[in-house]
This record gives structure tokens, sequence and C-alpha cells, in this order.
């Protein structure tokens, strides 16, 4: 039974489908869902030097993108949101396990520069490496 739907989300239209996806799952099975936004530091860390300014623009990113998942939300369904610093594929099985994640819905593409063949390199590896079943949402269009 699901009971807890774990939905990194980024901002992408895959990640917005996703969302929406859960939040279907979420009212037929009455789960929980905990969004989850990583700030992908490794990204940025190329200089080796993250100043005060940057990191706190990428914590004011996430919280826009966290913003615009609970918007979306129904009052009905039970929901939590987190940001996380890292890698996010790595992040993201992190914090499944942690949670006791039942399901992870994501989508297949995100903002990254460089997308996978078939799926992005994020939701490729969590398929790969999840311990409990993933649902890749398309966002449409070209995916």
């Amino acid at each position: 039974m699901i009971k807890k739907i774990l939905v990194p989300v980024d901002g992408s239209a895959g990640s917005d489908r996703a969302v929406a996806q859960a939040i279907a799952i979420a009212s037929s099975c009455g789960a929980k869902i905990s969004f989850l936004y990583v700030a992908n530091i490794n990204q940025l860390a190329i200089n080796a030097y993250l100043s005060d300014a940057i990191l706190a623009a990428v914590k004011k990113a996430g919280q826009v993108i966290l913003d615009r998942a609970e918007n979306m939300m129904p009052s009905d369904i039970d929901y939590e949101t987190f940001s996380e610093t890292g890698s996010p594929a790595v992040t993201i099985l992190d914090f499944e396990k942690r949670l006791g994640a039942d399901l992870i819905v994501m989508g297949s593409r995100g903002l990254g520069l460089i997308k996978g063949v078939l799926l992005g390199s994020v939701s490729q590896y969590v398929v790969e490496q999840a311990t409990c079943p993933v649902l890749v949402v398309k966002s449409g269009g070209d995916d």
C-alpha cells in the first residue's frame, strides 16, 4: 500500500506533471506527499568556492520551486517540503531511504544542461538504484 510518495521537484515541465500525477495517486490511496528540491551544489562548485550570496540565491530559487508545488496541492492531501544540497540523484536516493518512501514520482527530464538519451541522467539513475518503485512522468513535448 502506498502511504509515502516522494516527489523530487526542479521547476521543469516534467516536474510539474510529476506533481500532478502524485496528487492523483495520493488522492486515491490517502498517501502523504513529500516534495524534495535538491540544489545541485556539485554543479555549482566548479569554482570550488561558493559565496554566501550564491548559496542564498540557490536556496531562494529552491523555495520558489517548492512554493510552486505547494500551490498545486488540494487542501485534502497531506504534504511536506524539503530542501537539500548535493548531487541530485544521490540525494534523492538517500532521502528515499530516510523517508521510507513507498513510491517516487519524478519527471523524465529536468532542467539540466545535458539530457540523457532516453531518460534524464538523474531519473535514469534513480530508476536503477531506488529501493522502491519509481514512476517516471513524461513532460510532454519532446520527451
